[in-house]
């Protein structure tokens, strides 16, 4: 059996906040595991909002440095929920095309790029156009 990826860690500072925007985002309500842990199960593998502060640990988060990948089957309701929901949209290019806007990349996928309120970068793609490599 290979090995299977079960939760992601995503760092927050308020864990309130960051429930209402993943819960709007994600479809989905989550569970509270700890006063600094929310849990959704996103397809198998947890993503869990995770404020230090909150669960009593004495230092402060840091974003992550580089994205997060999630596959939706409806990428247009995707980028509806993020708008909705406060997101900020990324500036900048991806291979020449709006980096915060619905685009085909060049190895194929349809995407789009935010950044959550607490500065942690996520792009949502189309599930149908997941590049996963040759062959």
């Amino acid at each position: 059996m290979p090995t299977k990826l079960f939760r992601v860690v995503l760092p927050v500072t308020n864990l309130a906040q960051a429930e209402k925007f993943y819960s709007s985002v994600l479809g989905t309500p989550g569970f509270r595991v700890s006063p600094g842990r929310h849990y959704f199960d996103c397809g198998g593998t947890i993503l869990a909002v995770f404020s230090p502060r909150q669960d009593g640990d004495a230092h402060d988060p840091r974003p992550n440095q580089d994205h997060l990948y999630f596959a939706v089957e409806n990428l247009e309701a995707a980028y509806d929920a993020c708008k909705k929901a406060g997101a900020t949209f990324a500036s900048g290019e991806v291979h020449g095309d709006p980096a915060g806007q619905i685009a085909k990349r060049p190895w194929g996928e349809r995407s789009f790029y935010i950044n959550d309120p607490f500065g942690n970068p996520i792009c949502f793609v189309d599930q149908s156009t997941l590049y996963i490599g040759p062959g």
